[in-house]
């Protein structure tokens, strides 16, 4: 459900449910074109064609991912030739240039080193203030560090779901055991 409506239901404007839902997967999955045209994809498939506009949506988006720094002299170089990190956070950029409502983040930093994780990790809690994000981890301390509501599931079924604080510190056997680190 997204705005009181089934996603899945028949006749869903796809093209309007891709701007609204951004989608970042457990490994990086840069665009085989440049750091630019990465960014500006989304927007251009959305209709904007100024090349003022572009630019200074990339600009934005890539700061706000802390890589602009990093890239700002190689922006028309491929996106293939970053670092794994950097691959990660241009992703992400990528996701915010089309300014949707909620950001999905399937294991983002599973693939990463620590200093790349925690990077994300500081960009998630920040873009948080901005936009849902919704994030599968399997990292409890991740967990406990970035999100402010946690959903447990065991066999794709719901146990529970309540405030990060309330959930680490669940009574529910499950969930309890899951928390201890043994497996279910």
């Amino acid at each position: 459900m997204l705005d009181g409506e089934n996603i899945y239901r028949r006749g869903v404007n796809l093209s309007i449910l891709r701007k609204k839902v951004g989608m970042v997967f457990q490994s990086p999955n840069p665009f085989p074109m440049s750091i630019f045209d990465n960014v500006a994809y989304g927007p251009r498939i959305h209709g904007i064609k100024s090349k003022k506009m572009l630019s200074s949506i990339v600009e934005r988006c890539l700061s706000d991912v802390m890589l602009l720094d990093e890239v700002k002299d190689t922006m028309r170089k491929s996106a293939l030739r970053l670092s794994g990190g950097q691959q990660q956070r241009l992703c992400i950029a990528r996701a915010l240039a089309i300014n949707p409502e909620v950001i999905l983040m399937d294991e983002p930093t599973s693939a990463l080193d620590p200093i790349s994780t925690e990077a994300i990790e500081e960009l998630m809690l920040r873009l948080s203030a901005d936009f849902t994000i919704v994030i599968v981890t399997h990292n409890l301390a991740q967990a406990r560090e970035v999100a402010d509501y946690i959903a447990f599931f065991n066999s794709g079924e719901l146990v529970e779901m309540n405030t990060s604080a309330q959930i680490l510190t669940s009574q529910n056997p499950l969930t309890r055991k899951f928390l201890m680190g043994n497996s279910l």
